[in-house]
C-alpha cells in the first residue's frame, strides 16, 4: 500500500507541475482536476473518507466554473499544450527542481509516517473522520458561511475587474 500512496504522492506532483508551467487555461484547468483528484486520494487513504468526498465534489463543481469563466475569456484559438516546446522545458525544469528539492528533506522520512488514521485506534468506535465532520458543522459553520460569502465577493470582483470597458472576448455583439 506504501506502493499506492507514493503513485498518488507522485501524481499529485505531476498536476502541480502541469498547473505551474502551462499558460493555457484549458491544461491548466486538466491539471487542477488531477491535484484534486490526488490530494483527495491522499485524503482517503488517511481516514477523511467523507471530508475527502466532499472537498472533491465542491471543488469540482468550484472548477467548472473557473473553467467556463477562464475559457471564455481566453481569445486563444490554438493554446500551447502539454507537448510544445516551452511548455515541455518549463515542466522539465520544475521537474528537477522538485528532485532536488525531495532529495534534500528525503532523509528524515520513516515508514511509521505511512499508517492511516484506522490503523492507529484500536479502541475507537467510531471512524476518525466523522469527528472532524461534527466539528466542522457544530463550531465552524459561521466560518463555512464565511468562506461562502468570501468566494462569492471575489468572484464578482474578478468579473467586474476583467469587465473592463466591454473590449473583451466576452461582450455584447
Amino acid at each position: 500500500m506504501t506502493i499506492f500512496m507514493c503513485l498518488l504522492l507522485i501524481g499529485l506532483i505531476v498536476g502541480y507541475i502541469a498547473v505551474a508551467s502551462n499558460p493555457a487555461p484549458y491544461f491548466a484547468a486538466l491539471g487542477l482536476v488531477v491535484v484534486a483528484g490526488m490530494g483527495c486520494g491522499v485524503l482517503l487513504w488517511f481516514g477523511g473518507s467523507f471530508l475527502s468526498l466532499v472537498l472533491f465534489l465542491i471543488y469540482l463543481g468550484g472548477m467548472m466554473v473557473v473553467f467556463a469563466y477562464s475559457s471564455a475569456l481566453a481569445a486563444e484559438p490554438h493554446p500551447e499544450g502539454l507537448g510544445s516546446w516551452a511548455v515541455g522545458s518549463q515542466a522539465v525544469a520544475y521537474g528537477l527542481l522538485t528532485l532536488v528539492l525531495v532529495g534534500n528533506f528525503v532523509w528524515g522520512w520513516f515508514g511509521e509516517s505511512w499508517t492511516n488514521l484506522d490503523d492507529m485506534s484500536e479502541l475507537s468506535v467510531v471512524r476518525g473522520d466523522t469527528e472532524g465532520v461534527a466539528l466542522m458543522y457544530s463550531a465552524g459553520g459561521g466560518l463555512l458561511l464565511l468562506s461562502g460569502w468570501v468566494l462569492l465577493l471575489t468572484l464578482l470582483v474578478v468579473l467586474e475587474l476583467v469587465r473592463g470597458v466591454s473590449r473583451g472576448t466576452v461582450r455584447a455583439v
